[in-house]
């Protein structure tokens, strides 16, 4: 692969990432949500094989499937399992309770509308690459310069886990910053070793199962996931 083409493409993953990142806030819709963080998988995935292909690093190849596989499939498949189980299919005579639980699968009343989350997208970008410029300044490799990127989705993650108001859109949250974290890892260093990589993995396999459970239990014994909701009952 020339390093024009690997330049470019690692530019369209980068760029395919963050956009993901920012139609998360656009979204409103879990089941959208779910789907573009599995979309996102794909972007991050291409990171470390591009990487492997241009530095004919076997290991990083392995690392991109692994990454695939968990970020596209398991992890998208265990939120859609949550989400089914806080929606229910419609029973006949029971139609108010149905049109009760389909509001489970939106977020209905985020703390910050679409507008404000995008303008905000926005600003925490620039911000990423302004705190990034000195560290691009002393490796201008292609992967340095894509850098801020990563750092830009750890903030929307940040942004999402801290205003979104259902329990799975809070969890496509921290997964948005696991992913960050993970795609500046491999920006920053040229990819982290395997048993690294999968270490970190089956630990968020293991908080994504559990926070689906919680979700679950919160849905049965409280009828809502609404995290104000649970706050007031608190009160």
């Amino acid at each position: 692969m020339s390093e024009g083409t690997y330049t470019q493409l690692l530019d369209l993953a980068c760029g395919a990432f963050l956009l993901a990142a920012v139609v998360v806030l656009w979204q409103r819709k879990l089941t959208a949500i779910v789907r573009t963080f599995a979309l996102q998988g794909v972007a991050l995935a291409a990171l470390p094989f591009l990487l492997g292909l241009h530095e004919a690093r076997g290991e990083l190849i392995a690392v991109a499937a692994g990454i695939g596989v968990l970020r596209t499939g398991v992890l998208p498949y265990l939120m859609r399992r949550a989400l089914d189980s806080l929606v229910p299919a419609p029973v006949t005579g029971a139609g108010h309770r149905y049109v009760e639980n389909v509001s489970e699968a939106w977020e209905t009343q985020p703390l910050v509308n679409v507008a404000a989350s995008l303008l905000t997208a926005a600003l925490l970008t620039l911000l990423a690459y302004a705190v990034a410029r000195p560290l691009v300044l002393l490796g201008p490799a292609p992967a340095t310069r894509a850098l801020p990127v990563g750092l830009a989705v750890i903030l929307i993650g940040f942004f999402v886990l801290s205003t979104r108001r259902r329990a799975l859109a809070q969890v496509v949250g921290f997964l948005l910053l696991d992913n960050g974290i993970t795609a500046t890892a491999f920006l920053a260093a040229s990819g982290v070793p395997l048993i690294v990589e999968l270490g970190v993995s089956f630990d968020v396999v293991l908080a994504v199962l559990v926070l689906q459970i919680l979700t679950t239990r919160m849905r049965t014994a409280f009828g809502t996931t609404d995290i104000d909701d649970l706050r007031e009952l608190h009160d």
